[in-house]
């Protein structure tokens, strides 16, 4: 390999692991500001968002387990950001609800580093989004990781282990 391969060898490992960094960084911020894990936080934004939902919808939309979304909805409640309670139609199914805490908590909590990606990458061409996804899913691909639990989130920590 020629000098200029080791460069670019050596810019990619350096960009990736700016991409890492960032959101590390971002997931202290988020956790000394809001006690909250960025996942956490999206699974608070998406219920927000949706007023009142069921883990399964959460499991689909964030493309993990439904075991993943039981444990974050466990840790969530215990710390009074969302309810659960039976629902009155279906009482097999369990409804998902922010509390007032958890509205507070949403409210002042930083620009999630996620929001500005996508306010970002929205702003790009057709062509420049399609492309970057691309290279996105090759890096992936050559890091084994095309196959993982993930969601469409940025946080460096594993959705089961995170402390609350």
């Amino acid at each position: 390999m020629g000098l200029t391969g080791m460069d670019r060898t050596d810019d990619s490992l350096i960009a990736l692991r700016r991409i890492l960094r960032a959101t590390e960084l971002f997931g202290k911020e988020l956790a000394q500001a809001a006690g909250l894990s960025p996942v956490q936080f999206r699974v608070m934004q998406l219920v927000a968002e949706k007023g009142l939902t069921t883990p399964k919808a959460l499991s689909v939309q964030m493309g993990v387990t439904q075991g993943t979304i039981t444990a974050l909805l466990d840790k969530l409640q215990k710390q009074g950001m969302l309810t659960r309670e039976r629902s009155e139609v279906d009482r097999r199914q369990m409804n998902i609800a922010v509390t007032e805490r958890g509205r507070e908590t949403l409210a002042n909590a930083p620009d999630p580093l996620q929001q500005r990606y996508v306010r970002k990458f929205e702003s790009l061409k057709d062509w420049e989004q399609a492309q970057l996804v691309a290279s996105l899913e090759r890096v992936a691909s050559m890091l084994d990781a095309e196959d993982l639990d993930a969601s469409p989130v940025l946080d460096t920590g594993d959705f089961k282990g995170r402390p609350s």
